[in-house]
């Protein structure tokens, strides 16, 4: 049996770079944790702008518990970041090459 479609979801942010990183390390050497569009918005309308999970679900055409998921999931990875080092790698599911366009060895 098939799992069931990936809702769509409306989301209005946007992505400020490709990836954010500690400085000091070559992004090359950094491991990297993948923050997809959905969980990026979900951390904008609950965290930054207040809105509960049920507003938040409104916005974004999901119920409140799939909200719910996207913001514990999306939490856990950046806390994991931070606290481990790594990079954070944003990708967007309706644009596949931002996922191959990182920073180089440079940066």
């Amino acid at each position: 049996m098939s799992p069931r479609p990936k809702k769509i979801r409306q989301c209005q942010g946007n992505f400020c770079g490709r990836a954010f990183k500690p400085t000091g390390t070559p992004f090359s050497k950094l491991d990297r944790i993948e923050l997809f569009r959905d969980e990026l918005e979900a951390l904008r309308l609950c965290d930054r702008d207040g809105l509960t999970q049920e507003e938040a679900g409104k916005f974004m055409g999901v119920s409140r518990g799939t909200i719910q998921r996207i913001v514990a999931t999306a939490r856990k990875k950046l806390a994991t970041a931070l606290s481990e080092g790594k990079a954070i790698v944003f990708v967007d599911d309706e644009e596949p090459d931002l996922k191959t366009d990182l920073p180089q060895e440079s940066e």
